[in-house]
């Protein structure tokens, strides 16, 4: 004998169905947000030192854009470190980029001396800005080729990004140095910002060192050599900061100097880019 069929229960009017909820929000572990967290405390540094900057505190101000470049620098590393990489990382790297590799320099900059050029301080300022721009949209379409040359490993397409920001800097440390911002001064600096921008869009080879390797006998002696900086710099702050930027634009010729040996051309012909 044939049962009859139940009828079909109706929703209740406050418990929609699982289709109606949509998609449950997934948990994902704590670690996933440890590099989002450092490149939102890098952006907050960058914006904290144009803050700064534009209230007088232009030490501070340099320090906070300099914390922010090395938070930058090294969330990536982390990512990876803790098999944390993520789209979404990827693209808020981006923007921190631009804002403490560009922005934030050279506005502090801007603040402290260009200022006082008026307009072409600020044009100096712009042009900055957006050939850090184009720098890191170069750097990123060439990172994200399938295939990459094997030079990649050994020089980069101009100057990187976070050392453009180091370099724009160095009239701020002179002056910190007792340098007076007279007009040679003040527009031989606005000469120089346009200067750095240029190299961060050249098609300079500038030596990377990720392919280095050193003799085992010679890193303890290294590592006394990096202690014995990292001591000069919290002591002769400005002094080590503008010999280092010294020291590294003297490097710049003799990088092109082991490229052209190599590959028999100045500057890096074909670098798989549109720009």
């Amino acid at each position: 004998m044939e049962t009859p069929a139940s009828p079909p229960q109706q929703n209740e009017p406050n418990r929609p169905n699982d289709e109606a909820r949509g998609p449950r929000l997934r948990e994902i572990p704590i670690r996933l947000m440890v590099p989002n967290l450092i490149t939102a405390l890098a952006i907050c540094a960058g914006l904290t030192g144009i803050r700064l900057a534009f209230e007088g505190r232009y030490e501070l101000a340099v320090v906070m854009v300099l914390a922010a470049a090395f938070l930058d620098g090294i969330d990536g590393r982390v990512a990876r470190l803790l098999k944390a990489t993520s789209k979404f990382g990827v693209q808020m790297d981006s923007l921190a980029d631009i804002i403490n590799f560009g922005v934030a320099p050279v506005l502090v900059s801007y603040a402290f001396l260009l200022d006082n050029a008026r307009s072409p301080g600020w044009i100096a300022a712009l042009l900055y800005a957006i050939a850090a721009g184009l720098r890191l949209a170069r750097f990123n379409v060439m990172a994200d080729r399938e295939v990459k040359a094997p030079w990649q490993s050994e020089f980069f397409v101009g100057v990187p990004a976070p050392m453009g920001a180091l370099l724009v800097l160095l009239p701020v440390y002179l002056g910190f140095l007792g340098v007076e911002p007279t007009p040679f001064f003040v527009y031989g600096s606005v000469a120089y910002t346009v200067l750095i921008g240029y190299l961060l869009v050249s098609r300079l080879p500038v030596w990377s060192g990720k392919s280095s390797r050193i003799r085992r006998d010679l890193m303890l002696p290294i590592l006394l050599g990096v202690v014995l900086y990292v001591a000069l710099l919290m002591s002769y702050t400005w002094q080590v900061l503008s010999v280092t930027v010294i020291a590294y634009l003297c490097v710049l010729p003799f990088s092109a100097r082991a490229w052209q040996r190599r590959y028999g051309t100045i500057t890096i012909e074909d670098d798989g880019t549109s720009v």
